[in-house]
């Protein structure tokens, strides 16, 4: 059994962990057994990204494959420590876990080969930057989760999520968790511009990934402003926290594998 296999296996059975994850999530009341399926999910997407990390001799960065498959194992490890963390929250998984898994069977329908690491990714930088971009997202999809329960719960079965806090402690806690975000989203956007400096002899040149990455961090900070101002209901801060996740979304898995140069001159 070659490498290969073996890190399709791997990715696989996380994939599956992740959909019984949801149904339970969804469907029972198992809250344990659906933590220890994400554990098991992150277990077995560390193990492949590390196999693959020393087969093509370099981090999940170059391709849109590798990307969604380190998301994929970023989201699920910082919402496996919310979920633990923080059992109030536990009613947000039948919201999160469906992006995971969407990420996970799109990774898995994705051209696999290993892509050419330029010399410009040679760099503490790069990390730097992924990790913060990693836990904006994390961060902000845990968030949005926590806000659109406020409105799920009025729609769907009350039933799952009648254990979760009330209307205001929810909004403070998404309220949060996207001022979280946001923190990790500038210092994204800092530690890029000065890659970008290093890089390409300029901070910042609007092309379009760093024009996207600046509106998903202008709409946050608006939404947060707003929170903080005017006090919008639960159904106007839902859909604020809603929209800034879909700009991000865009943004990490769509723009850099259509946009034009320079970004996509590294993938």
């Amino acid at each position: 059994m070659n490498l290969g296999t073996v890190e399709a296996i791997l990715f696989s059975t996380a994939t599956a962990a992740y959909v019984f994850a949801m149904g339970l999530a969804v469907f029972t009341r198992r809250r344990d057994a659906v933590l220890g399926l994400m554990v098991a999910g992150v277990a077995l997407m560390t193990a492949g990204l590390a196999l693959r990390w020393s087969v093509v001799g370099h981090g999940p960065f170059t391709t849109l494959y590798e990307v969604l498959a380190s998301s994929v194992w970023s989201l699920s490890l910082i919402y496996a420590i919310v979920y633990a963390r923080m059992p109030a929250l536990r009613g947000t998984a039948p919201l999160v876990l469906p992006v995971i898994v969407l990420l996970s069977g799109w990774m898995l329908g994705v051209d696999c080969s290993a892509g050419h690491l330029p010399p410009t990714f040679d760099t503490w930088l790069l990390y730097a930057h992924s990790i913060f971009g990693k836990l904006f997202l994390g961060l902000l999809l845990v968030s949005t989760a926590t806000a659109a329960v406020l409105i799920a719960r009025q729609t769907l079965a009350r039933a799952t999520f009648e254990d979760m806090p009330g209307d205001a402690e929810l909004m403070e806690l998404s309220y949060r968790f996207a001022a979280f975000a946001f923190v990790f989203d500038t210092l994204m956007l800092i530690i890029g511009a000065i890659w970008a400096q290093d890089a390409w002899g300029r901070y910042w040149a609007w092309d379009p990934l760093e024009t996207w990455a600046f509106l998903t961090w202008l709409a946050l900070a608006f939404g947060l402003h707003l929170k903080i101002w005017l006090r919008p209901p639960a159904v106007v801060w839902s859909g604020m926290v809603t929209a800034v996740f879909v700009l991000a979304f865009v943004t990490f898995f769509g723009v850099p594998f259509v946009s034009d140069v320079p970004h996509k001159g590294v993938f």
